[in-house]
């Protein structure tokens, strides 16, 4: 076995994916302890060294999978998302960079790539991405209609929230979140008590409609994802949950040859010892 085989066997094993997933819920918790001031000025130089040391293990880690895979690793859009957050952290956190220390938290984000059901949630939102926007611009078109419609009925009635299209658009929004819409409702229908009825149609179609649409469309493509047949006969990606013989190139078609010989002389024995005993 070579030294790049016995890395790949290393970092395609389940132990150091199980490691990697640890250190990166070790390294959210530290990120979110250092919003403490108290605890950085007692502890803050502990902090950073463990901070430090976790980075320096994800550079090396970065660095295996790289070697085990070689073309393979920058195949995968995966590997990018790691090289990319692993990237940012790795940029000076001083001078004109000082606001990129915040982006190391982004670091938590790499639990999408090692876990596979992550993985696969974020695939399938992708895959919906399509049919999500159809449905935003449904939404947007709907809260236009709205505010240019509220704005000419309760602009007068109630001007700190329909004065205009913007404070119109932006009352509707906070109505479509179901952020005190009942105390909006109430301050105009005491002017307008028909108004409920507008309210009542608004909030049914955003809040409800629209937020099953975009449920529907998300589970439609998870689903679709189950139902499709893994293409290439991977297994996984490079450098997590290992990978095909596609990913081998002529190795891996030297492996299929060999287990097709081995099963050509299995069957040849089986037929020979048959002939051997005869008819019954």
């Amino acid at each position: 076995m070579t030294a790049r085989e016995r890395v790949r066997t290393i970092v395609d094993a389940s132990w150091f994916q199980g490691t990697v997933v640890s250190l990166i819920l070790v390294n959210g918790v530290i990120l979110g302890v250092e919003t403490s001031t108290r605890v950085m000025a007692a502890h803050g130089g502990l902090l950073h060294a463990i901070d430090l040391c976790i980075l320096a293990l994800f550079v090396v880690e970065l660095a295996l999978r790289m070697f085990a895979h070689r073309a393979a690793f920058f195949r995968d859009p995966w590997s990018w998302f790691d090289l990319v957050i692993v990237g940012i952290a790795l940029l000076p956190a001083s001078g004109p960079f000082a606001v990129l220390r915040v982006l190391r938290v982004l670091r938590v984000l790499r639990l999408l790539s090692v876990i596979p059901s992550l993985r696969h949630v974020v695939a399938g939102l992708f895959r919906a991405m399509p049919g999500m926007m159809s449905i935003l611009f449904l939404v947007v078109l709907l809260l236009y209609v709205s505010a240019v419609m509220a704005t000419r009925l309760f602009a007068e009635v109630s001007p700190q929230y329909f004065a205009d299209l913007p404070t119109s658009l932006f009352t509707l929004f906070q109505i479509a979140t179901a952020d005190g819409w009942g105390t909006i409702a109430k301050d105009v229908m005491e002017h307008e008590p028909m108004a409920w009825v507008f309210f009542v149609v608004f909030v049914l179609v955003s809040t409800l409609v629209a937020l099953n649409l975009f449920i529907a469309v998300a589970v439609e493509a998870l689903e679709r994802d189950d139902d499709e047949p893994p293409r290439g006969g991977g297994e996984g990606r490079a450098g997590h949950g290992g990978s095909g013989p596609d990913d081998e190139g002529p190795e891996g078609q030297r492996l299929i040859l060999a287990e097709l010989r081995a099963l050509r002389a299995e069957v040849e024995s089986l037929r020979r010892e048959r002939e051997g005993v005869g008819p019954g």
